[in-house]
C-alpha cells in the first residue's frame, strides 16, 4: 500500500461535517461573511474512544506475550537509555516481530485495526453530534470537524471503522522502506501533541508546512474558543493546558465503572470543563455536556457574527 501524503486526509469532508450547513461558496475566501464558524472536536484515541492502547488487541497478542510485560519491558529500556518512551516502544513492537520470525507491513497493520475495540457509541457519535449543531445553530454556515491526535500508530487507525470520520489524523507513524526493521516515520509525544492543535487552529494541516511563523489571531481559521479536546488523564494534561489557555474547552473521559480520579484531579485542577464516563451514547452525561459546550459555542459564534455585520455597516 503507497505510503499516505503527509497532509494527511486534509481536504476530504467526514461524514459527520456533511451533516452541517456548509458556509456559501466564497464565503471565507473572499471575506464577504464572518468566517470563524468551523467547530472542531479533538480526540486522543487509547483510553478515550478505545479502552485499551490499540496494539494490544492485536499486535501484542500476535507476538505471544503478555501486554503488561511488554509495556513494563518498554518502560524499563527507556529508562536505562534515556530514551523517548514511544520511539522504544515502537522499535521493540518490530523487534519482538522480527525474533519470532513474524513479518508485519503496513498492511498487516492496517488489518489489524478491525479488532481493536471502541467505547459505547463511538460508531453513532459522529452522525449524533452532528445532527445536534445541525439542529441548535442559528448560524448559517457552521461546519463541524473531528479531528483525532494519538501516539498511537497510524496505520492500525486506519483500519478502524472510524477513520474515515476525521477531517485529519494526526498520529505515530512506521516508514516501512526506511531498512530492513521499520524505522518511526513520525512520533506524537504528550507534549508534541499540542503542535496538531495549533496546526487545527492556523489551518496548516499539511505537515510539509512550517507550523512556526506567526499568524494574527484574526486570521486563524479555527479560533481555539470554537474547539473541544477529548482525552482520558495525564498524557492529555498538555493539550488540556493549551485549550485552557487559549479559551478552548476539554472534557476528560474514564470507563464506566472504574476510578475517575485522574478525571476528578484534572477538573479540580481547572485543566478540563467537565468528566464523564466513556460512553457516547445519545443522552450520556458525556453527550449532554458535549452538547452544553456546542450550545456555548454556537452562541459565541453568533454573537461574534452580528458583532461583525454591526462593525461591518459603520463603514
Amino acid at each position: 500500500m503507497a505510503e499516505r501524503q503527509a497532509s494527511g486526509k486534509r481536504g476530504r469532508a467526514s461524514k459527520a461535517e456533511s451533516a452541517v450547513p456548509k458556509a456559501a461558496p466564497g464565503a471565507a475566501g473572499a471575506k464577504t461573511g464572518f468566517d470563524k464558524k468551523t467547530i472542531a472536536l479533538v480526540y486522543d484515541f487509547d483510553g478515550t474512544l478505545s479502552p485499551r492502547p490499540m496494539q494490544e488487541y492485536a499486535f501484542i497478542p500476535k507476538l505471544g506475550i503478555d501486554a503488561s510485560e511488554f509495556w513494563r519491558e518498554s518502560n524499563r529500556i527507556a529508562q536505562e537509555q534515556q530514551a523517548d518512551t514511544l520511539i522504544t516502544y515502537m522499535h521493540l513492537l518490530y523487534k519482538k516481530a522480527k525474533e519470532k520470525g513474524i513479518r508485519i507491513d503496513r498492511d498487516d497493520l492496517v488489518a489489524q485495526g478491525r479488532a481493536v475495540e471502541l467505547f459505547p457509541g463511538v460508531l453513532e457519535w459522529f452522525d449524533a453530534i452532528g445532527d445536534y449543531v445541525k439542529l441548535r445553530s442559528e448560524s448559517h454556515g457552521v461546519t463541524l470537524r473531528h479531528y483525532l491526535i494519538s501516539s498511537g500508530l497510524t496505520e492500525i487507525i486506519e483500519g478502524t471503522p472510524i477513520y474515515d470520520r476525521f477531517e485529519n489524523v494526526f498520529a505515530s507513524e512506521y516508514w516501512f522502506e526506511a531498512y530492513d526493521l521499520p524505522y518511526p516515520k513520525r512520533v506524537i509525544t504528550d507534549t508534541g501533541k499540542t503542535q496538531y492543535l495549533f496546526r487545527i487552529n492556523k489551518g496548516v494541516e499539511d505537515l510539509g508546512q512550517n507550523i512556526n511563523q506567526h499568524m494574527p489571531e484574526v486570521e486563524r481559521p479555527v479560533p481555539f474558543a470554537n474547539m473541544i479536546y477529548f482525552g482520558d488523564g495525564d498524557t492529555d494534561v498538555p493539550s488540556m493546558a493549551v485549550m485552557k489557555k487559549n479559551g478552548g474547552h476539554s472534557i476528560a473521559v474514564y470507563p464506566s465503572g472504574k476510578s475517575k480520579h485522574k478525571c476528578v484531579d484534572l477538573f479540580k485542577a481547572g485543566r478540563i470543563d467537565f468528566f464523564a464516563p466513556a460512553d457516547y451514547r445519545r443522552g450520556s452525561d458525556l453527550f449532554k455536556r458535549t452538547c452544553l459546550l456546542l450550545d456555548r459555542i454556537l452562541a459565541d459564534i453568533r454573537v461574534q457574527e452580528e458583532t461583525w455585520r454591526v462593525g461591518k455597516s459603520l463603514k
